[in-house]
């Protein structure tokens, strides 16, 4: 089982839930990433049961790193509806993944505006530890 894809999902089921609504759009989001990675549907179904504790992130590649990130975001704004909790949840995750402070309000105020590449390089230039 791929351990990296196994994190992110169980991050962002743990996201989905942080406004106590797991959203059709953010359910559907998380089956297709599974799918994406040959990531078993049953084992999907199981962390939404049984979520993991988020441990340790650090040995993560940069690019998993800002993969992750994304995804949370993207995962917010899944169901049309922004939640405060939400974006705490996505703060504290940053934080684990290494980010300087500040990434996930810039993320959020330009959303929709720059594309996944664009993000990705001026996450890198700006804001990775």
């Amino acid at each position: 089982m791929d351990i990296v894809t196994k994190k992110q999902l169980n991050i962002l089921i743990q996201l989905a839930e942080a406004d106590k609504h797991f959203a059709k759009a953010e359910r559907e989001m998380i089956f297709r990433i599974a799918k994406e990675r040959n990531f078993p549907e049953d084992s999907v179904n199981d962390l939404i049961r049984n979520p993991e504790p988020i441990d340790t992130l650090g040995a993560l590649s940069h690019e998993q790193k800002l993969e992750y990130l994304l995804s949370t975001i993207e995962l917010v704004f899944a169901d049309h509806n922004v939640f405060e909790s939400e974006i705490i949840f996505c703060k504290n995750i940053a934080i684990k993944l290494g980010f300087k402070k500040g990434v996930v309000d810039f993320i959020i105020e330009n959303y929709g505006k720059k594309t996944r590449d664009e993000f990705k390089q001026h996450l890198v230039k700006e804001f990775i530890v």
